[in-house]
C-alpha cells in the first residue's frame, strides 16, 4: 500500500478551517479506497507564528517540506500584518523557494451553482488558467528611497527571463494539448509594455512551432477580460504572466459562481519537490470561526493533488463527490447564496466517498 506524506499548512483566517475539512475528506478517501494511505504533518506558519517569531515562516522551512509529495496550503493574509509580509513570507516563499513554476487554476460551472453569465452553459464555461508563478511582476526586483521626502521614488520591476517564459509557455501549450478543444490563449500586454511582453510574444511563436496541433492565440489582457465575459465559449486554456493570471483567474471564479469554489496548484512540473495545492479565497477575516467558510475550494484543490499523485481513480471519486454536493442547494454555503455550514458541506462530502466506495472498489 501507498503512503503519501501530505503536509498540511491552514495558515490564516478561514485556512484553519477549510484545511482540516480537506484533511477530513482525504482520510476518508484513503480509508474507502483502501490502496494508499496519507501520513499528514502539520505546519503552523501563519500570521500567529509571526506575532511569536517576527517571521510568516522558519528560515529553513523549506527543509522539511522537500520530502513531502504535497501540500496542501490555506491562506496567507492577517488584518495587523502587512499584505506583503504575510504574502512574501510565506505563499511566495514556499512556491518561489521550491520553484513551483506553474500556477495553474481550473474553472468551470459546476452543478447547481448559478454563475454571472446567464447566458453560459457548463459546456462553455469550461477554462484552465496557467499562471507564470516565479518571476514577472512578483520578482521582488525594485526598491525605495529617500521616504517620507518629496522627492520618495519606488520601483518594482518586472522581471522575465528567456528561461522562464519558455518553461511556462511549454507547460501551456502541453496542458491544451491534452484538452479536447486542443486550444490556448496567450495573454499579454505588449503594446504598452515593449520590452518583456514582447519577448514573451516572440517565445511564444517559437514555442507554438512544437505544437502544430494546437489552436492558438494572442489577445491584450484588458481584452481578455471582456471576452471572458461576453464570448466564454471561445476560451478554453490561457497562459499569463504573474500580475496578469492572478487578476484573471479572480475574474474567472467569480463568473463560475464563487471565489469559494476556486482551486489552484502550484506545479513544480519536473517534480523536484512537492507541489503545493490550495484554494484561491484567501483567508477572510471577516467570516472566520462562523463556520460560514466553503470548503469547495479546497476539495477541488485536493483533486488536483490527487492528480498530481497520479492517483487518477480516486480524484474522479472527490470530483464526483463536490458535484454531488454542489448540485444540492440546501448544501451551499453563504457565498452562492445559501445557509448550509463549512461543517455540513464536509460532512456531506465524506459521506458521498463512503457511499460510493463499493463502486469504486467494483470498478
Amino acid at each position: 500500500m501507498k503512503t503519501y506524506r501530505i503536509a498540511t499548512i491552514p495558515g490564516d483566517g478561514i485556512g484553519k478551517e477549510v484545511i482540516p475539512a480537506g484533511r477530513q475528506a482525504m482520510q476518508v478517501l484513503a480509508e474507502t479506497d483502501g490502496s494508499f494511505t496519507f501520513e499528514f504533518q502539520d505546519f503552523d506558519w501563519g500570521g500567529d507564528y509571526y506575532r511569536r517569531h517576527g517571521v510568516m515562516m522558519p528560515a529553513d522551512g523549506l527543509e522539511p517540506l522537500r520530502d513531502k509529495d504535497a501540500i496542501l496550503f490555506g491562506s496567507a493574509g492577517d488584518p495587523d500584518i502587512a499584505d506583503h509580509i504575510t504574502l512574501w513570507g510565506l505563499r511566495l516563499k514556499i512556491c518561489q523557494g521550491l520553484d513551483q513554476y506553474a500556477n495553474v487554476r481550473p474553472t468551470r460551472l459546476l452543478p447547481g451553482i448559478d454563475g454571472p453569465l446567464k447566458r453560459c452553459t457548463a459546456e462553455q464555461l469550461d477554462w484552465v488558467i496557467v499562471r507564470e508563478n516565479s518571476e514577472g511582476e512578483y520578482s521582488g526586483v525594485g526598491g525605495r528611497v529617500h521616504q517620507g521626502l518629496p522627492i520618495e521614488a519606488a520601483t518594482d520591476v518586472s522581471m522575465m527571463t528567456r528561461a522562464g517564459v519558455e518553461r511556462i509557455l511549454r507547460y501551456a501549450f502541453r496542458l491544451a494539448q491534452s484538452r479536447p478543444r486542443k486550444q490556448l490563449t496567450v495573454v499579454t500586454k505588449s503594446n504598452a509594455q515593449r520590452h518583456a511582453m514582447v519577448m514573451w510574444d516572440e517565445i511564444a511563436l517559437e514555442i507554438s512551432r512544437e505544437f502544430p496541433d494546437v489552436r492558438w492565440d494572442k489577445e491584450l489582457v484588458d481584452a481578455a477580460t471582456a471576452r471572458m465575459v461576453n464570448r466564454p465559449a471561445s476560451l478554453d486554456t490561457i497562459v499569463a504572466t504573474n500580475l496578469h493570471a492572478d487578476i484573471l483567474s479572480d475574474l474567472a471564479a467569480a463568473l463560475a459562481g464563487s471565489l469559494g469554489i476556486a482551486p489552484t496548484g502550484n506545479i513544480d512540473p519536473e517534480r523536484r519537490g512537492p507541489s503545493m495545492f490550495e484554494p484561491i479565497h484567501g483567508s477572510a477575516f471577516d467570516i472566520m470561526g462562523k463556520g460560514l467558510a466553503n470548503p469547495i475550494g479546497t476539495f477541488w484543490s485536493v483533486v488536483m493533488l490527487l492528480e498530481h499523485l497520479g492517483e487518477h481513480q480516486a480524484a474522479a471519486r472527490m470530483m464526483r463527490a463536490v458535484e454531488s454536493v454542489t448540485a444540492d442547494q440546501a448544501l451551499h454555503t453563504r457565498d452562492l447564496g445559501g445557509t448550509a455550514t463549512t461543517e455540513q458541506v464536509t460532512q456531506a462530502v465524506c459521506q458521498h466517498l463512503r457511499q460510493t466506495a463499493g463502486q469504486a472498489r467494483a470498478a
